[in-house]
């Protein structure tokens, strides 16, 4: 059981750094990368969103939510795989 959450979260994790990396490029309109980004987006940004009424972008272009947001789930992965 312990095994599954870590490598839930670590499938999580890498799921958002992808997201972010594709974030940094241009997407074209349509194509698979679009829907790449776009299925990405629709796995990611619920939780990011919650980080990010929170937490400022700096100078209004980098957005620091998603390294928070990581942290925060290692943390709590950790603290659940401790209890249990």
């Amino acid at each position: 059981m312990k095994y599954l959450i870590v490598q839930l979260a670590n499938l999580y994790t890498l799921i958002v750094f992808v997201y972010c990396i594709f974030s940094w490029f241009p997407i074209p309109r349509d194509g698979v990368m679009s829907d790449i980004y776009r299925f990405l987006q629709k796995i990611c940004d619920p939780y990011l969103n919650l980080f990010r009424r929170f937490i400022p972008s700096i100078g209004g272009a980098v957005d620091i939510s998603p390294v928070v947001a990581i942290l925060v789930l290692q943390l709590l992965v950790s603290l659940v795989v401790g209890i249990l």
